[in-house]
């Protein structure tokens, strides 16, 4: 085996793990919704059919003592998925 085929497989190995810790990272940082949150009690039973997929809306509400702001995005299934959230203020 050459020097440039262990560089390239040594390299092919190190990108494969990088991607699976990326992976393993995006999960856990998630969003989970709260109460307020248009998913917490899961997706909803309408879907959104003339909104492009893809799309985002934002959704404001108030829990624990807090206003907040969420951002969803439509998925190819038409199911919602939470992007981001931001505490706005506490009143």
């Amino acid at each position: 085996m050459t020097v440039t085929t262990r560089k390239a497989i040594a390299a092919a190995i190190l990108l494969a793990g990088l991607a699976v810790q990326t992976a393993i990272a995006t999960k856990a940082r998630a969003l989970e919704p709260i109460p307020g949150s248009i998913t917490f009690h899961g997706q909803p039973t309408t879907r959104l059919l003339k909104s492009p997929i893809g799309s985002t809306f934002s959704h404001r509400f108030y829990a624990g003592g807090a206003h907040y702001e969420e951002t969803y995005r439509i998925g190819q299934d038409r199911s919602l998925e939470l992007v981001s959230r931001q505490r706005l203020s506490n009143r």
